[in-house]
Formats: structure tokens, C-alpha cells, sequence
């Protein structure tokens, strides 16, 4: 009984705090909607506080040691205390948020809490395949439980909101980011986008009050993925049609699906930085889409919109920066310190901070941070979350997902599981860091499985390592360029004595994982460093090659593509590499990965994409010279969008439409009969693509608008349906409209871009 009375007491204690917490500050009522408790929250706060909110700063401090004395660390600390930091970034752990939130709460006048951002990109400290090789599984599904693994862990680290995902479309491989997104297709990126959206966030915007969920980020708004020459920072100079069709679609898709925050981006369009373009981020997002998230900079944009020749100083970048709609400042630090005086002049009417500092308010509620600050801040639950066994399971299934077999002449693979002797070659193949690849800044270096101790696992073959040569002559780190060995051959002997030896030959080539992702262009798509040469050298001795390729973009790989005869892209796929790779090489895993971008035969041909548009003159109809074509490489990718192979074979026939012609709004219904012929049971993504034969404005030779992951045994036939309505029929005038026409359409349904069964029919007035 005297137990039941603390008990009591204390719950009426607490009620009673709750109350005058309420009195107090009115917008901790939680029997208030949100946008009530925003409107009682909004007049309380000074205007110095209100840009607070919009001011996000990068940790800058030990936070769990003394307060910071002198430079701009301590200022920011003092901002911290004075409610003048709406945001931090990479402060992370328990421990640590814990910290600046209490700053946040407990010390300032009003106690707005912290929301705090970090690029959880592929996973948090348990990585996935990076983003680029999960668009390769086309599973969305496993996606959106990628995603969820990774806000599982991040926000069990203190993190509730994410610089992810990436939703750039882009087709040129030079750009080091495509690791980031989905690949060159606006159909496919759309898909993706959604359920990375739904994977960090949960279903509807109400999981998000859910401890296990964080806010996601859709970005670069817009159109980052075409900058010229894939020269990372660059300009774009796209048309209205490319804008409207191919780049802004996944951005629209994400606000359908929830996502609260949006990011623009580091480059011009139509000669306007993005980070002050109205027409992206007050016409289209904010007011044609209505979303009612808010908009962050691109670390800095804001202050480099000065370096583009586009503001004429720092207060002129402010201004422009927030009339354009750009909500919160990344590190620019001008927020802060110029919009207060900007609105006082009246330069920046201050129901622009207003409408911002609500946008960012809405999250934080959403996110439950008003009524518990402290709610991602469960010391017990990290340890008991972080790196767990099922997180592990979850990326190596994705993992396994996201390996494409490219080429299997011999029939190589899949490897015997007894009395086969096998060479392993490659640096990569005993790198326990590299396969991590890019944007994984909170994994702890050399956590993963390599493909050596993956393929130790299966112990009844004879495997002998070697490097054959070094990929880097000095270490590489995200922050610096990585150099690659081009001298030392000292280990290309021991290499070809144990081919020699082998009855096959597991190579294990590519790029370094720090050589994709920001900042990481390139000119050159070959294999770096002397790995081409080691390549033919273990060849000449033993042409039993299966070439493992990890790669954070696609490659141009003639020589091997024509010699070599089984090929693996195995990508860059986190914590799990070595086992997925292993488990796909022996056939415990039948590879169903399709390629979400298509490789070029060289450099020269970049970029290259599948959904092209016709020339005026597409084939040598008069048998001379005078046709859209190169003199010295054919025009068609290496491997094209959408290809992939298995170690079944799939057989389609019997496409059918329902009717040959319908009316504008009705409904196309398309079947395909899908068959396993071969000898294993096994995955295909069958793919639906259309050609709009004449149009008010020129569409493109195909487009994906359907596609379908079908598991099926070996014999067994699958009956596939495809509804094709308005959304994936019409398209997108220059001015935004969308339109659909009358007109013959072309349907192809296949298991690749490049080839299927045809049929056709007409859309009628």
C-alpha cells in the first residue's frame, strides 16, 4: 500500500509539472494540434530568436568537456545558449546529443529542442550496399527495409533526421555522386525515392513521432545530377522538357510519400543558383506541390552564391537566399548573422521568417521533440541496436539483392563447392575498408567482411590469396584525393604463378571506396592504377577468370567485356561485402540484379543513357557516312539499363493488350507469360517500356513505366500484368503542364532495356 501511494504521488507530481510547464508555455500542451501549438509558440519568440531557428551549425566542440573559450567555437556556443541554433549536424551518440539538447532546452529562454542531422546516406554504423547498388536490386522492399535499418540505428544514436536520399537523377558517370542516387531513370528514381522515404520515415507522416523513425531529406533540389562534364560544383544548362520529365519527378514523388525536408543544391539553373531560386522552391515545391516540410542549404550555398557571380555580398546572399524559400542556413553562418538586420531595413519581410521558422517548428513537433527533447536518447537502446544481428542480416540480404551478373560465358560461375582449386587476386579482395565505400562517416574503418574471409567460409575448395598488386600508394580518407599506384609491380608474379595454378581465377578489381561520391570526378572510367595490366597479365596464364568488379559508378571495361568470361558487379556494398559476394560466386544466392545505369564502352561516349531521344537521321538508311554515329566504337552501351543476368535462363512470350485502341483516361492492360527454362530457381525483374511514336513535343526512343520482381522455380511459368494509366502515359510540356495525347504507342516488355517482345496501340480523342 505505501508503495501505491509514491506511486501516486509521484504521477501526481508529474501531472502537476506537466501543467505549469503548459502555463508557462503554453505550446507544451499536448492536447493541442500541432499548428495550434506553433501559432501560441510564434509570437513568444524574439525575432533574434526566430532566425535562431533557421541557423544550423556542424558540431564544434568536445561537448561532453568544458564550454569553448575564444574563436568562432565559442560564439557559436553562445548562440547555442541564447536559442540562436535551430540545427546541429554530425554530433552524434547518445551521449553527446544528450548534451547539446540539454543546452538547447534547459538553458535557453524558451526551450526549443535541437533537431539534429547527419548524412545517414547508406546506414548509419551497419552499412548497406551504397545507394546506387540497391537501385541495382529493384527491390523496393528491401530498399525501404535498408532504409529503416538505418534509421533504426541512427536515431538510436540521438540522430532524428537524415541528409538522405538522394534522389538526383543522372546519366553521367564522370560524377563521383551517382553513387548517392538511383541511376539515370526518372520511373525507376521515383519508385526508389518513395520507399527510401517511407524506410527512414515509416509509412505516414505520424510514424514519425515513432522512436525508431528520423526525417528524411530530398535532394539536389534540382537537377545537381547534370552538371557539365559530371564536374562535381558545376553549372547545368538543361532544357524545360529535361527539367519537367526527367529531373523533377523523384522530388515530386517524395513529397507524395511524406518526406518533411527538402535540400537544394550546389549549382546554377537557368543561370540562378539553386539555393536562391524562387521558381524551384516558393513555384514548384512550396506551391505547386504544397509541401509544408522545410528547405536547408547545401553546406555553404547560401555564402557561395557570392563565389557564382550571383549576389554581391554576404547580406545580398541572405536576402536572396531566404525570398527564394531557402528555410534553414548549413554553415553559411549568415542567417545569423545578417537576416535580423535585413528584416529591420525591410529588405526581407518578416513574414518570410515566419512562414520558415513554422516549416521547421511543424518537423520538430512531428517529431515529438517538444514533448520529449530526450526521446532519441536511450543509452540502453543503442547499445542494444547498433551493429545488431538482425541489422547485419538486413544488409547482407540487400546486399545480395544488389550484385548483377553481367556476363557468365563458360558458365564459370557458379563456383563448385568441392574440389576446385581457386586463385583469389586483387587488393580489393582483402580490403576490409574499401568495400564500405563513400558517405559512411559514422562506421567505424576496416568493418568489412572482405571478400577473402567471405569466401573462407566455404572450406572444402583450395583458396589461395594474393594481392597482385597495391590499388593505392598512400592511404586514402574521405576528405582527401586518392592516389593510386602506378609503379609498383613487385607483386604481379606470385599473382600469375598462383593463376597458374588455379582452376579458376576469382579477380576482384575496381575503384577504391573513397574514389566515388562528392567531389570525386573523373575523366577516366578504366580501371585505375595498374590494375588493367594485372588483368590481361593473369589472363594470359589462366583465362578461367571471373572478374569481381567493386565500383561506386559505372566503368568502361571493353578489353574485359570482350575476354573475359564471367563478369560480377558487385558495387561497393557495405559491412556484409564478403559474405554476399561469396554466397552469389558458390550459388547459394542466385543473382537478380538489374543495372540502374548503363555502362559505356569508353569514356567518350558519357553520357550515355537508354532513354534517348532519335535523330532526324538514326540508322544508315543510304548505306554512307551521313547517320548519327561514332567512326571508331559502335553507339550502344557496354551493358544497357536495365541488364542483367542470372544463373537461370527466363523466357517471355504471349504479350498481350487488351484492347488496340483506348480512349484518354481508360485503362491499358498489358500480360506477359514469364517462364524459367533453366536449372535453378531464381529471380527476374521483367520491365515494361513504351515509345510514344509522335508527340507535341519529341519523347524519348523508350520509357521505363512498369516493372515487376517475379520469384519463380525452375519450370514454372508466371502469368505478368502490367495497367498502364494517364501518369505513366502523358508527359510534361516546357511549361509544366502535363499532357496527354493521341497518338500510336510502342510497348516492349522484356527482362532489359535493349531487347523484349513488341506490341503496340493507339490512344484515341
Amino acid at each position: 500500500m505505501k508503495n501505491k501511494k509514491i506511486l501516486i504521488i509521484g504521477v501526481v507530481a508529474l501531472f502537476t509539472v506537466g501543467n505549469m510547464n503548459a502555463q508557462k508555455k503554453p505550446y507544451l500542451d499536448k492536447t493541442k494540434t500541432i499548428e495550434e501549438r506553433i501559432d501560441l509558440l510564434l509570437p513568444l519568440m524574439t525575432l533574434e530568436e526566430k532566425v535562431g531557428q533557421m541557423n544550423q551549425y556542424n558540431g564544434f566542440w568536445d561537448v561532453t568537456g568544458p564550454a569553448p573559450k575564444g574563436g568562432t567555437a565559442e560564439l557559436k556556443y553562445e548562440h547555442l545558449r541564447k536559442g540562436w541554433v535551430g540545427s546541429m549536424l554530425t554530433v552524434r551518440g547518445v551521449k553527446e546529443v544528450r548534451a547539446v539538447q540539454k543546452i538547447a532546452v534547459e538553458e535557453t529562454r524558451l526551450g526549443i529542442p535541437l533537431i539534429i542531422g547527419f548524412d545517414v546516406i547508406h546506414g548509419y554504423k551497419t552499412l548497406s550496399p551504397i545507394p546506387l547498388a540497391e537501385a541495382a536490386s529493384w527491390d523496393l522492399e528491401a530498399i525501404k527495409k535498408s532504409a529503416a535499418i538505418a534509421a533504426d540505428e541512427a536515431s538510436a544514436s540521438g540522430i532524428n533526421w537524415t541528409f538522405g536520399p538522394n534522389v538526383d537523377v543522372a546519366n553521367d558517370a564522370r560524377w563521383g555522386r551517382v553513387m548517392e542516387g538511383a541511376g539515370e531513370d526518372p520511373y525507376l528514381g521515383s519508385k526508389i525515392a518513395t520507399a527510401r522515404v517511407k524506410g527512414f520515415q515509416g509509412e505516414t507522416i505520424a510514424d514519425l513521432a515513432k522512436v525508431n523513425t528520423i526525417a528524411a531529406c530530398a535532394k539536389h533540389f534540382a537537377a545537381y545530377g547534370y552538371v557539365e562534364a559530371g564536374l562535381e560544383y558545376n553549372i547545368v544548362d538543361i532544357s524545360n522538357s529535361k527539367l519537367y520529365n526527367s529531373v523533377l519527378p523523384p522530388f515530386e514523388a517524395t513529397v507524395q510519400a511524406g518526406v518533411r525536408t527538402f535540400m537544394n543544391s550546389f549549382n546554377t539553373l537557368n543561370g540562378v543558383p539553386a539555393t536562391g531560386n524562387a521558381f524551384l522552391q516558393r513555384d514548384i515545391l512550396k506551391g505547386k506541390w504544397k509541401f509544408d516540410g522545410f528547405v536547408i542549404s547545401d553546406y555553404a550555398s547560401i555564402k557561395e552564391m557570392i563565389a557564382h557571380g550571383y549576389a554581391k555580398d554576404e547580406a545580398d546572399a541572405t536576402a536572396k537566399a531566404v525570398n527564394a524559400g531557402s528555410d534553414m542556413d548549413m554553415e553559411s553562418y549568415l542567417y545569423v548573422a545578417k537576416l535580423t538586420g535585413l528584416v529591420k531595413e525591410g529588405k526581407v519581410k518578416e513574414a518570410l521568417v515566419d512562414d520558415a521558422v513554422r516549416r521547421i517548428l511543424r518537423v520538430k513537433f512531428e517529431l515529438g521533440l517538444f514533448d520529449d527533447p530526450y526521446r532519441y536518447c536511450d543509452e540502453k537502446r543503442e547499445k542494444a541496436t547498433v551493429g545488431n544481428k538482425a541489422n547485419n542480416d538486413g544488409v547482407l540480404d540487400m546486399a545480395k539483392k544488389s550484385i548483377v551478373l553481367l556476363k557468365n560465358d563458360k558458365n564459370l560461375l557458379p563456383l563448385k563447392k568441392t574440389g576446385q582449386k581457386i586463385a583469389l587476386i586483387g587488393a580489393l579482395a582483402n580490403d576490409k575498408n574499401s568495400p564500405l565505400g563513400s558517405w559512411r562517416i559514422a562506421a567505424n574503418d576496416n568493418t568489412a567482411v572482405s571478400v577473402l574471409e567471405g569466401m573462407q567460409q566455404y572450406k572444402d575448395n583450395q583458396l589461395t590469396f594474393e594481392k597482385g598488386v597495391d590499388l593505392l600508394s598512400q592511404k586514402a580518407t574521405f576528405l582527401t584525393e586518392t592516389v593510386f599506384n602506378t609503379t609498383d609491380k613487385s607483386s604481379f608474379d606470385a599473382a600469375k604463378t598462383a593463376a597458374k595454378n588455379a582452376d579458376v581465377v576469382v579477380l576482384v578489381l575496381g575503384e577504391y571506396g573513397f574514389q566515388s561520391g562528392e567531389a570525386r570526378s573523373r575523366t577516366d572510367l578504366n580501371l585505375p592504377g595498374l590494375q588493367q595490366e594485372l588483368l590481361e597479365e593473369i589472363y594470359k596464364v589462366n583465362p578461367n577468370v571471373v572478374l569481381v568488379l567493386n565500383n561506386g559508378r559505372p566503368l568502361s571495361i571493353p578489353w574485359a567485356a570482350e575476354h573475359v568470361p564471367a563478369i560480377v558487379e558487385a558495387w561497393q556494398l557495405g559491412t556484409q561485402t564478403g559474405n554476399a559476394v561469396a554466397q552469389v560466386l558458390y550459388g547459394d544466392y542466385n543473382p537478380s540484379g538489374k543495372l540502374p545505369m548503363s555502362f559505356p564502352r569508353n569514356v567518350g561516349q558519357v553520357p550515355i543513357y537508354y532513354n534517348k531521344y532519335s535523330t532526324g537521321r538514326p540508322i544508315d538508311s543510304d548505306k554512307n557516312v551521313f547517320w548519327s554515329h561514332y567512326m571508331d566504337v559502335e553507339k550502344t552501351p557496354q551493358f544497357p539499363f536495365g541488364f542483367g543476368l542470372s544463373y537461370t535462363k527466363f523466357e517471355y512470350k504471349n504479350l498481350k493488350v487488351n484492347k488496340t485502341a483506348f480512349a484518354k483516361g481508360e485503362k491499358v492492360e498489358v500480360t506477359v507469360e514469364v517462364t524459367n527454362s533453366g536449372n535453378y530457381d531464381g529471380k527476374e525483374v521483367v520491365q515494361l517500356y513504351i515509345h510514344d511514336e509522335y508527340a507535341s513535343i519529341v519523347r524519348p526512343i523508350k520509357e521505363l513505366k512498369g516493372f515487376e520482381l517475379v520469384n519463380l522455380k525452375k519450370g514454372e511459368t508466371k502469368t505478368v500484368t502490367f495497367t498502364l494509366t494517364d501518369k505513366e502515359l502523358g508527359f510534361y510540356d516546357n511549361e509544366g503542364n502535363y499532357l496527354v495525347e493521341e497518338g500510336t504507342f510502342k510497348i516492349m516488355v522484356g527482362g532489359s532495356s535493349d531487347k523484349g517482345l513488341e506490341s503496340d496501340f493507339e490512344i484515341k480523342g
